[in-house]
């Protein structure tokens, strides 16, 4: 249907299913399954469905369109453009901002075509439509500041700089005219209405200027602005002039008449390209203006006979604009349409954890764990480390128990022999270290298939770049193409060489350890055959008063040891407790949803902004910082041992100079410090050996991810081989094809050159045939007239012939000439020169 004002067109799109890639996205990028969302894929298929449907002039669509808009997930999308030539031409991109600017667009065009399908010639139905257009314009220039921008690739091409700023313009112009309009039907005074036909004149002309800097507005749609900006550029001036007509301004009256008569004509030129509703329009106006401006003329040169001013000094009229873009507001801050209570429900997916909130959790528990390990608990184990070393190097407490038990064993060293037995000892060791040695023979064999499939890859590509050549072979070599592959085969290959030098280490303590190891597993009578009697000698008061000394001063060891050890779990205990990531149990140390809560204020405050772990810096520092006692608690401790050895040392050198032990004591403190030193080594193996343990289970989720990828990329890479080596053949075999005809070409030209060549052999050894000779057929000279010359005679020397004979031939050696019959018997014969030229 015809009308005086144009509404953009919808976008057409193709069904997507949003389920399935969004399903798809859930299992590969998140942690959670995609059943716990089941009926919020449902709801956001149904939502695109109604959104994408909406293309009927109706105000149940707007809701629709805002509903989709303000929850959308990434997919390939595929949308047809609205304007430009290329609208049966579909675009594709997975990009979540693409779709958003796509459902947004036609939220304009069902603002725009609901302002068209108004009833607009009541001043309700103008209102309505101003209303209309002015939103449209806000949406688009919305797409144009916000979301374009943000697309991370090229607009697509209806949606570019120009084009959009094209239609808002127009979309204002028009919201312009509808007030203008509701002006003129509420009668209001000519000067404000001139005001508001000025600034319409203004929209369109700004329209029309982008439009023809756009490669998608079309020339139609170009001529109606710049009719309609001359039209209302008219208009103001024919108001104008009214309201000249009424301040008494005649002169001035009748100069405004004859520029809107002017503009009114420019605007006739576009008369080919306009409906027949705005021409009607113009012819009604110009109708009007002229009639206006005889009789302004005929007043003004009759009655009033003011000066009429030329254009130049006629005063710019002001402009009142009314018509700016308007946002909507669920369009402006999507967030707050979403909520228990808001307009739009729950947002869909709200359980669903963003991949930078994992990989955000993921290095905090790094930084966590590398600052809990390395820089605390290593700290304290590396203090009890020094001091069993400093205790093994004074022979503690070997030496004191040697002299206390000179007979039977030790309190100590039976809980430590218990213990071991407890534990199944050695046995327990000899096991750990089998099993340890099949997890890494299962990581080697996993890595080693991996590191197969790319040499196998690699030596593929390596043949087949051989057999056609680089110049066609032009795929990425196979360390190009698999470059994060490599890099980690070489990590993986790294962590492998080191744990071999430390799996080596541990088993060189046991076997160092082996034989004090196997008595402290076996029986009491074993252990005790082990350890040597000695003499019972009746201990000096100073030997006896330094031996409790030192006594006392070992309790404090144990003491200090036992603190760290419960210090040390306790630490690890917080550190399990202290996490970013919900659900945890509620305690003091949990932190709840504070990653959760921080994404949902980083997206309040940067709605445009893609979330990333870097954004949560402060929030890592907050919960890092309740480790800073733990930091202190380690600084104290090695001031407390540093005091402590101070007094070992002090107290074992008083006891070494009061104690003269025998040969005996000497051997059995041997022995007896043996065992002790080897319990403690039993423990240092059974950490070792555990985190072994563990490194290989981790490692085993490293090589088999890795050796996955590998095959996962051999895989693509034989079939973009085939491809390859299809199209590679076909080239060649056109190729080929092509040489064959030049090849057969060349031998018929060589076959045809060889025929001629031979032809000229043959011709060259004939005799040549003689060129004709041109012949003229014989006809009778003609007759000569007396004195007058023929050319066919030519000309003659001497007298004719005396008798009847052949013309011209001398007889008896004397010729007559015809031309001079009175020349008698001139002697015929060769002419003499010196006698020279005699006629007659």
């Amino acid at each position: 249907m015809a009308s005086n004002i144009l509404f953009l067109p919808f976008r057409r799109t193709h069904a997507v299913s949003l389920s399935s890639a969004i399903k798809q996205y859930i299992s590969s990028e998140y942690d959670q399954h995609p059943d716990m969302f089941k009926e919020d894929l449902e709801k956001i298929d149904c939502l695109r469905t109604e959104a994408v449907n909406s293309l009927e002039p109706h105000v149940s669509g707007i809701k629709k369109l805002m509903a989709y808009s303000a929850q959308l997930i990434g997919v390939d999308f595929v949308w047809y453009p609205a304007l430009g030539f290329n609208t049966q031409r579909p675009e594709s991109q997975n990009n979540l901002r693409f779709e958003l600017a796509n459902v947004l667009y036609n939220l304009a065009s069902l603002y725009s075509q609901l302002a068209v399908s108004l009833n607009r010639s009541t001043s309700d139905g103008l209102k309505s439509a101003c209303n209309y257009f002015c939103q449209a314009a806000g949406v688009i220039s919305h797409i144009k500041l916000e979301v374009t921008p943000d697309l991370r690739t090229t607009p697509p091409e209806d949606m570019d700089t120009m084009t959009l700023e094209s239609i808002q313009q127009l979309l204002l112009a028009q919201a312009q005219e509808c007030f203008w309009c509701k002006a003129v039907k509420d009668g209001l005074k000519d000067g404000l209405i001139a005001k508001l036909a000025a600034k319409v004149s203004d929209f369109y002309d700004q329209a029309a200027e982008y439009g023809t800097k756009s490669d998608i507005i079309s020339t139609e749609w170009i001529h109606h602005m710049s009719a309609k900006q001359h039209h209302f550029a008219a208009a103001a001036q024919y108001r104008a002039s009214r309201d000249c007509l009424e301040r008494q301004r005649y002169g001035e009256e009748v100069a405004r008449l004859k520029d809107s008569l002017a503009c009114v004509n420019e605007a006739l030129k576009e008369s080919r390209w306009i409906n027949k509703i705005v021409l009607g329009e113009l012819n009604g106006l110009k109708a009007r203006v002229t009639e206006d401006l005889k009789r302004a003329e005929k007043d003004n040169d009759v009655i009033y006979l003011m000066p009429v001013p030329p254009k130049s000094e006629l005063k710019t009229l002001d402009r009142a604009g009314m018509a700016t873009p308007r946002v909507p507001g669920e369009v402006s801050d999507p967030i707050s349409t979403l909520g228990d209570k808001a307009a739009f429900g729950q947002p869909l997916f709200s359980k669903l954890v963003p991949y930078a909130v994992h990989l955000a959790v993921s290095i905090y528990e790094e930084r966590k764990e590398r600052l809990v390990n390395k820089t605390i608990i290593d700290e304290l184990e590396g203090l009890t480390t020094k001091l069993r070393d400093l205790l093994q190097s004074l022979n503690l407490p070997g030496s004191l128990e040697a002299l206390e038990k000179p007979l039977g064993l030790p309190p100590g060293l039976n809980n430590h022999a218990e213990e071991i037995r407890q534990q199944d000892g050695i046995h327990r060791l000899r096991r750990t270290m089998h099993e340890i040695a099949k997890l890494k023979a299962n990581d080697v064999a996993a890595y080693q298939e991996g590191v197969e499939l790319l040499r196998k890859e690699a030596a593929e590509d390596e043949r087949a770049r051989s057999k056609h050549g680089t110049d066609r072979w032009t795929r990425a070599t196979s360390k190009q193409a698999a470059e994060n592959l490599y890099t980690r085969m070489n990590e993986i290959d790294g962590y492998l060489n080191s744990s071999a030098s430390s799996d080596d280490l541990v088993k060189t303590k046991l076997q160092e350890w082996e034989h004090e190891l196997q008595a402290l597993s076996g029986s009491e009578r074993d252990l005790e055959n082990y350890v040597p009697s000695s003499r019972r000698v009746a201990p000096t008061p100073a030997a006896g008063k330094a031996a409790v000394h030192l006594r006392s001063v070992l309790a404090e060891v144990n003491q200090l040891e036992g603190r760290r050890k419960k210090k040390i779990q306790n630490l690890r205990d917080k550190a399990r407790y202290d996490s970013i990531m919900p659900p945890l149990p509620a305690d003091s140390y949990t932190t709840d949803s504070a990653i959760l809560a921080e994404t949902a204020r980083l997206e309040r405050a940067y709605p445009m902004q893609r979330i990333e772990p870097a954004h949560f810096e402060n929030l890592f520092d907050e919960h890092l910082e309740r480790y800073e006692e733990d930091r202190a608690m380690v600084a104290e401790e090695q001031e407390r041992q540093r005091e402590l050895s101070r007094k070992i040392s002090e107290a074992n050198a008083a006891f070494t100079t009061a104690h003269r032990g025998d040969p005996s004591t000497k051997e059995r403190e041997k022995a007896l410090q043996k065992l002790e030193n080897a319990y403690f080594k039993y423990k240092e193996i059974v950490s070792n050996l555990d985190s072994g343990r563990k490194f290989y289970n981790d490692l085993a989720a490293m090589v088999n991810r890795f050796a996955d990828d590998c095959r996962t990329f051999a895989y693509h890479r034989r079939v973009e081989a085939g491809q390859t080596e299809t199209i590679v053949s076909s080239d060649l075999s056109t190729a080929l094809s092509n040489l064959n005809l030049n090849l057969q070409e060349q031998k018929h030209r060589q076959t045809l050159r060889s025929n001629y060549a031979s032809q000229q052999t043959q011709a060259s050894s004939e005799e040549p045939m003689p060129a004709p000779t041109p012949t003229r057929a014989a006809a009778p000279p003609p007759e000569p007239e007396p004195g007058i010359w023929n050319p066919e005679l030519g000309i003659k020397f001497g007298g004719a012939p005396t008798s009847v004979g052949q013309q011209g031939k001398p007889i008896n050696g004397k010729v007559n000439n015809p031309v001079y019959p009175n020349a008698k018997n001139i002697q015929g014969g060769q002419w003499d020169a010196t006698r020279g030229v005699r006629f007659g």
